[in-house]
């Protein structure tokens, strides 16, 4: 059921922005729909999802209703702020969005561009476990004004779904990025590597498969062991090996290798596409430092500057909207070396770079250093950017720590 909230100051029952909080016309604004149902929870998740046994009273067929209580209130907390901003993005993320019915998806779309309006050419894109995408369903999406489908393919190997606890058959990925395509959809994959049991072959295997979709995105993500999940108790307990640092190391330099050969380039660090039409403009805008609101159970906002977060459970989440209350648990506002450090954290990690300008201090003298080590681009730097080598990828948080001392 994911990680604790962070903690913060209260949040106003009201949702009210701070009155000094003024959000910027010129800075991009995008939504994310947190859809926190899953059938079954994977090992390794640690994200703020239920299923259907930890639900206690909440109730999907509502959560569409409940989500766009939360729209109607984040319209009247930002009008107060000043004219509303158009969508550039919508990101449908879980969870499973697509346990839901296509129909549901739609309202909650629909509330949103009624609300705030898409800008021209915006990106909408929900998230889909293999097993959910039919042409019924990637048609109905389609429709509904959705522009790009995420299919969590994880891996190609039986074995390596099986420690996941992945439920899907890998020839069902085949047929869901089929059927998206028959929609109009652009379509990204999402890997996983570094399982315990996975060799560099199988890894091999899994991306050779993403390649033979002809996906316009890959993501590729090295498994993390977080606390709490069952994969880490399977581990703490000797029963699967941990990951080896030095084989997910491989296993991107691979990866890397395979998608440049294929026509992908990198653009984060975990994450390719076919062209910079087909980069991820919602997560871009993460790392960008832009705006947007979270809604749903645990879902996070940014604003202005400001940082806020929802109350986790389904339940919690929908007595609070029924109440005629925010659902906000609580907020806070990054002070300016706060703000500093996560510029460089983020802006770090994607293929544009960030000024040498945002650097200051014993960070920026240890970009020479950096150059020299082959962990920063020399070339770049000439022209004012830091923008990470391959090895600075795979060293990327070594790379923050020695620009942030």
């Amino acid at each position: 059921m994911g990680a604790a909230l962070p903690v913060g100051d209260p949040a106003p029952r009201d949702g009210a922005l701070p009155a000094d909080i003024t959000p910027s016309p010129d800075t991009d604004f995008g939504v994310y729909l947190h859809v926190p149902f899953c059938r079954v929870r994977c090992g390794y998740c640690d994200f703020n999802t239920y299923t259907a046994t930890e639900l206690r009273g909440a109730r999907q067929d509502a959560y569409a209703d409940e989500v766009l209580h939360e729209v109607a209130l984040s319209r009247r907390v930002l009008a107060e702020r000043g004219p509303l901003r158009p969508a550039q993005t919508v990101f449908f993320g879980g969870g499973t969005p697509t346990l839901l019915p296509p129909g549901d998806l739609a309202r909650m779309l629909t509330g949103v561009r009624e609300t705030f309006g898409l800008a021209d050419g915006a990106e909408v894109t929900v998230e889909a476990n293999p097993d959910t995408v039919t042409d019924a369903v990637a048609a109905a999406l389609a429709a509904a004004g959705v522009t790009r489908l995420s299919i969590g393919m994880q891996s190609a190997v039986p074995h390596v779904l099986a420690v996941l606890d992945r439920t899907h058959d890998p020839a069902r990925v085949t047929t869901a990025v089929a059927a998206a395509r028959r929609a109009g959809l652009d379509v990204s994959v999402d890997l996983i590597y570094g399982s315990p049991g996975e060799s560099l072959d199988d890894w091999r295997r899994s991306v050779d498969a993403a390649l033979a979709l002809a996906p316009d995105h890959i993501s590729a993500y090295a498994l993390i062991i977080e606390d709490g999940t069952r994969l880490e108790r399977q581990i703490r307990r000797g029963e699967v090996p941990a990951p080896d640092d030095d084989l997910q190391a491989d296993m991107y330099e691979l990866a890397d290798d395979l998608l440049a050969a294929g026509g992908y380039g990198w653009y984060e660090v975990s994450n390719w596409a076919r062209d910079e039409r087909h980069r991820s403009r919602h997560n871009l805008a993460y790392w960008r430092g832009t705006d947007w609101w979270g809604y749903g159970p645990g879902a996070h906002s940014h604003v202005g500057g400001l940082r806020w977060w929802n109350v986790k459970h389904p339940a919690a989440y929908a007595q609070r909207l029924a109440a005629g209350e925010s659902p906000a648990a609580g907020r806070e506002r990054p002070d300016e070396a706060a703000r500093r450090l996560e510029t460089v954290l983020l802006r770090s990690r994607i293929a544009e770079g960030l000024p040498v300008s945002e650097v200051t201090g014993e960070g920026r003298r240890a970009v020479a250093s950096l150059i020299a080590d082959g962990l920063i681009d020399g070339a770049a730097a000439v022209h004012g950017r830091i923008v990470l080598t391959r090895r600075g990828r795979l060293l990327a948080d070594a790379v923050v720590r020695a620009l942030t001392v």
